[in-house]
C-alpha cells in the first residue's frame, strides 16, 4: 500500500510522502550527528588534553577509537541490518550511540572517555550502515533520489565543516563535555522519528562472517597502533615492528578469508567493477588527506598560533558556506557532467587547498589558512553528493546496505589511518604540553604536502577507473529490495495506518 500523500511546507516535489520526508530528516540527522562527533571533537581536543594532562597519543585515540570501531564493524552491521531490518537496526544504533555519548559527557579520565568513544563508534557503525540504505528504499525514483542524495551529501560536508566552530563555541562558552551532551536530544528525536520510517530488508541477506570480522578488526587496530607507536618509539622499535607485522598478517588473512567463505562480509567480486573500486579509493583519499589533517591543523591553531577554540572554529567558517553552496549546485549539474569529472575536480581542489595551507607558519595569524580551506571545501562539497550517488548506482540494487557499508569502511578507515600516519611527522612531545612550536609547524607542513599527494593520487585513480561510472540510476523506479516498484515506492510497501506511519515493527 502506498504511503498517504501529503505536501509538507517547503516540499520540493509534489506527492512526497510523510514517510519519505521523515526518513530523509532522520538519515540526515544521524549523519550530521556522526560526522559532528569527529569534527566537533577536533576543536575540543586541546581542552580535553589540558584537563586530563593527556599526551599526544592519548588524544589521538579520542578520534581513532571512534573511527576504527566504526570502520571495522560497519560491514557486519550492514549485513545484519539487511537481515534483521534496516529500521530496527537503525533504532538499536541510535540507542547505543546516544547512551555512549552520555558516558563520554561524564567521563572522569582518558581511559573511560576513549572506551566510551569506541562504543560510540559501534553505534555509529550501525547508523552509517543503515542511513543510506533507508534513503535508497524511501526514494526509489531517479529524480527524487538525486535530490535526497544531494541533501545527504551536503549534510556530510556541512557537518564536518561546521563542527570545528560548533565545538569551539561549546568548549569555550560551556565546557568540552557539552559536545557530547548535544547528541542526547538529537538521538531521542531520531528515535521518535523512526515511527514514520518504513521497514526494509534484503531479499537475500548474507550470514555473519565472524572470521573476516575478527581479522579486519585486528588488522586495522594493529596498523593504527603501529603508526602511533612509530611516532613515540621510532620505526625500528620492537613494539612498532611487531604491531605492523601483526597488521600485515591479519589483513592478508582477511583477504584470504573473504576469498574462501561462502558469504563474505566484503565480497571481493564487488571490486571487479572498476567504477565501484575507484569510488572506494577516492573516498579513502579525501578522508586520509583533508579530513585527517584537520586534527593537526586545529591543534596548530590553538597550540601554536594561540587562537581560542571559537577563533579556531571561525577559520573554517568561510569554507563551510562554500561547501554548502557547492553541494547544492552539484545537484543541478549531476545529469549534465560525468561523475568522474566532478570527483576528480573535487579531489584536485582538495589537493590545491592542502598545498595552500602550508603558508601557515610559527608567527602566522591563523587566518592565512582560510583561502586554502575554502578551496578544499569547494572540492569536498562537490565530492560528497556525487560519491553517494555513485556508490548506489554502481552496486547491485539489493545490496544497498552492503554498498553503503563498504563506502563507510573506506571513509572512516581513511580518517583513522590518516590521523595515525600523518601523526608520524609530528614531534612526540605535544605542543600543548611544552613541545616545540617550530617542530610542530615543520611536521604540519610535511603532513599537508603528504595530504596533497594523497588527494592528487585519488584524482588520478578516479580518471583511470571511473570514466564509465554512474551517479544516478537509469530506471525511474527500480526495486531496492528485490521487489517491483514505482516512482512512488515499492508496490508492496508495508501497510500504513491512517496518519501515514508505517505499521511494521511497532
Amino acid at each position: 500500500m502506498a504511503d498517504a500523500q501529503i505536501s509538507p511546507p517547503g516540499a520540493t516535489a509534489p506527492g512526497t510522502t510523510r514517510s519519505q520526508w521523515v526518513t530523509l530528516a532522520v538519515a540526515c540527522a544521524a549523519t550530521a550527528m556522526l560526522m559532528l562527533d569527529i569534527a566537533v571533537v577536533n576543536t575540543a581536543l586541546p581542552s580535553i588534553a589540558r584537563e586530563f594532562t593527556a599526551d599526544f597519543s592519548a588524544i589521538k585515540w579520542v578520534i581513532d577509537g571512534y573511527t576504527l570501531a566504526l570502520a571495522t564493524v560497519v560491514l557486519s552491521a550492514g549485513a545484519w541490518a539487511d537481515r534483521a531490518g534496516r529500521r530496527f537496526a537503525f533504532t538499536i544504533g541510535a540507542v547505543v550511540f546516544t547512551a555512549a555519548s552520555a558516558i563520554c559527557a561524564v567521563a572522569g579520565d582518558m581511559l573511560l572517555l576513549n572506551a566510551a568513544r569506541v562504543v560510540q563508534g559501534l553505534g555509529a557503525a550501525v547508523l552509517f550502515a543503515t542511513s543510506l540504505a533507508l534513503l535508497a528504499h524511501a526514494f526509489p525514483g531517479r529524480a527524487e533520489r538525486t535530490r535526497a542524495l544531494a541533501a545527504y551529501g551536503a549534510t556530510i560536508g556541512a557537518s564536518f565543516a561546521i563542527g570545528p566552530l560548533l565545538g569551539g563555541v561549546l568548549t569555550e562558552l560551556i565546557d568540552w563535555r557539552a559536545i557530547f551532551v548535544i547528541n542526547i536530544p538529537v538521538g531521542i528525536a531520531m528515535l521518535a522519528g523512526t515511527r514514520w520510517v518504513v521497514e526494509s530488508r534484503s531479499a537475500a541477506p548474507r550470514r555473519g562472517d565472524w572470521s573476516g570480522q575478527v581479522a579486519s578488526m585486528v588488522g586495522l587496530a594493529a596498523l593504527t597502533y603501529g603508526l602511533f607507536s612509530a611516532n613515540e618509539r621510532g620505526w625500528t622499535d620492537a613494539v612498532t615492528l611487531t604491531a605492523l607485522i601483526v597488521s600485515v598478517v591479519a589483513l592478508i588473512a582477511f583477504l584470504v578469508v573473504e576469498s574462501l567463505v561462502a558469504e563474505p562480509m566484503l565480497p571481493l567480486s564487488m571490486f571487479a567493477n572498476a567504477g565501484f573500486a575507484g569510488a572506494q579509493v577516492a573516498t579513502f583519499a579525501i578522508s586520509a588527506s583533508m579530513f585527517a589533517v584537520f586534527v593537526y591543523v586545529t591543534v596548530y591553531l590553538q597550540g601554536v598560533v594561540g587562537m581560542s577554540a571559537i577563533g579556531a572554529g571561525l577559520v573554517y567558517l568561510p569554507g563551510t558556506v562554500l561547501m554548502l553552496v557547492a553541494a547544492g549546485l552539484t545537484d543541478k549539474i549531476l545529469d549534465r557532467v560525468p561523475p568522474w569529472v566532478l570527483l576528480a575536480t573535487g579531489l584536485m581542489a582538495v589537493a590545491v587547498g592542502m598545498a595552500w595551507m602550508t603558508v601557515g607558519g610559527r608567527d602566522s595569524s591563523g587566518w592565512d589558512l582560510v583561502g586554502g580551506f575554502m578551496i578544499a571545501s569547494i572540492g569536498a562539497g562537490v565530492f560528497n553528493p556525487v560519491m553517494s550517488g555513485v556508490v548506489l548506482a554502481e552496486s547491485e540494487h539489493d545490496d544497498a546496505g552492503l554498498a553503503a557499508g563498504v563506502n563507510d569502511v573506506f571513509r572512516q578507515s581513511g580518517i583513522a589511518l590518516g590521523v595515525a600516519a600523518l601523526g608520524a611527522f609530528f614531534p612526540a612531545q605535544s605542543v600543548l604540553h611544552g613541545g616545540s612550536p617550530d617542530e610542530f609547524v615543520s611536521g604540519l607542513h610535511t603532513a599537508l604536502w603528504v595530504s596533497f599527494g594523497i588527494a592528487l593520487a585519488g584524482a588520478l585513480v578516479v580518471v583511470a577507473t571511473m570514466r564509465r561510472a554512474r551517479a544516478t540510476t537509469d530506471d525511474e523506479g527500480y526495486p531496492t529490495d528485490g521487489r517491483a516498484g514505482t516512482a512512488d515506492g515499492p508496490v508492496d510497501d508495508p501497510e500504513v495506518d491512517p496518519d501515514g506511519a508505517a505499521a511494521v515493527g511497532r
